[in-house]
């Protein structure tokens, strides 16, 4: 099994080129290993520029690890969040028991990087992914699952496989979805009968259930909070009764994302009570949490769980002022395709003055909007940052931050100054 060290290491070896935005002109030409030995300051990146807390994202790490630990609960954690190796395999030394992915082509990513424990959460529906993940479990060491959500799905596998013999069958958790969201059959009934499929197919290995009920909502409101609990009632209702019909190998019962993993893993750990099956929640964004959306639902965040039992975020946006034109408003050099702005707008947090380093709160300030390469910081008149300013932005959504960048410092200080400590630098595979 590859260790954290060993991923640091293999990154330490890159050679940094000019298309790694937001590394000075100088690192080009070096490897990462080189031109952290040259110890270089935040102050020495160019803008736009997402930075990470190395201390809150360990702090996120071991937290989320601690509590499910406490509870009997597994984690494979979604990758598509960060699409960084690195941090992967951070979440797996921390006591994870896989990796979650969105689609093949993220499944192939995890593979190309040594991950032997993989969790595909969406069904299986291009032939050509099928019959790759099949001569994927030519590796003994190799566990790979996938969803299924009705038989047309069951028939595709078949099809593609025909006239193959693979290793072994494909593991797939049916899918229980629920009506005019994502995917996933509709109903418990409905996905009987796509189990019933899954059974009778000589290529695919009945192996569990599985779902997201953050589909169903986006507030902690006592009705939304209701229907995700039938929802994972249901999910648990399936389970049992396809008791008898799973095939010999580990079960593996899964749901729970970021913003309601308190109420599946409550109603999770009671049922792994009396139960064999192993109940994994595949929650992604924790890691890095955010100042958006995350905060606003999650269990988690400081205002609802308090300073101690509590995730922080993580990454940050700097920008620097390009223009004050006209009272109120400042236009930053960073935009759509630095910054997320999908679920939130960045959330300005603080200025560094340019021309003597002080630091001043940003109260009242807001973005706006943002366009491709700008975004609009309004403010109270006579409040602007000035020209050349830097401005730190909390963000939200991580799962559209990582995705614009291909090295990110990771720093023990936000603060742009002689205190700023670059600890590493992230590598993301988009």
């Amino acid at each position: 099994m590859t260790t954290g060290k060993e991923r640091e290491a293999h990154v330490l070896e890159r050679l940094i080129g000019g298309e790694d935005k937001g590394l000075p002109v100088e690192a080009a030409g070096l490897t990462v290993g080189e031109y952290l030995a040259s110890k270089p300051e935040l102050s020495e990146f160019w803008t736009p520029l997402l930075v990470l807390s190395e201390d809150a994202l360990a702090g996120n790490i071991a937290f989320m690890a601690g509590w499910l630990r406490e509870r009997g609960l597994e984690l494979m954690p979604h990758g598509k969040t960060t699409m960084a190796p690195q941090l992967w395999q951070q979440q797996l030394d921390a006591g994870a028991t896989g990796i979650t992915v969105a689609n093949p082509s993220q499944l192939k990513v995890a593979r190309a990087h040594g991950f032997d424990t993989v969790m595909l959460a969406n069904q299986l529906a291009d032939q050509n992914a099928i019959r790759w993940v099949a001569g994927e479990l030519e590796h003994p060491e190799c566990t790979i699952w996938s969803w299924v959500d009705s038989a047309d799905g069951v028939r595709l596998a078949e099809e593609a496989l025909r006239g193959l013999s693979p290793a072994r069958p494909l593991s797939v958790l049916v899918e229980l979805g629920a009506p005019g969201k994502r995917t996933g059959a509709r109903g418990v009934a409905a996905a009987l009968e796509v189990a019933d499929a899954v059974a009778a197919s000589p290529v695919l290995r009945l192996a569990g259930v599985a779902g997201y009920e953050g589909a169903l909502g986006k507030d902690r409101t006592e009705p939304t909070v209701e229907l995700i609990r039938r929802y994972v009632a249901d999910l648990l209702e399936l389970h049992g009764k396809l008791g008898d019909r799973y095939a010999d190998g580990d079960v593996l019962v899964t749901c729970g994302g970021s913003n309601y993993p308190d109420i599946v893993a409550d109603l999770f750990a009671t049922a792994r009570k009396s139960d064999s099956a192993r109940y994994v929640l595949r929650s992604g964004a924790y890691i890095t949490h955010d100042d958006g959306a995350y905060h606003a639902l999650s269990p988690f965040d400081r205002d609802r769980a308090g300073e101690e039992h509590s995730l922080v975020p993580v990454a940050h946006g700097l920008a620097r002022v390009l223009s004050q034109p006209e009272p109120g408003l400042a236009l930053l050099d960073g935009g759509k395709r630095d910054f997320p702005y999908d679920d939130g707008l960045p959330v300005p947090q603080f200025a560094v003055s340019h021309a003597d380093g002080q630091v001043s709160a940003l109260h009242g300030a807001i973005v706006s909007d943002m366009n491709d390469q700008h975004s609009f910081l309004r403010t109270a008149p006579g409040w602007e940052p000035k020209v050349g300013d830097l401005v730190v932005l909390g963000l939200s959504h991580p799962c559209t931050t990582f995705d614009k960048w291909r090295l990110i410092p990771a720093v023990r200080n936000l603060v742009p100054g002689e205190d700023a400590v670059i600890t590493r630098l992230i590598e993301t595979c988009f």
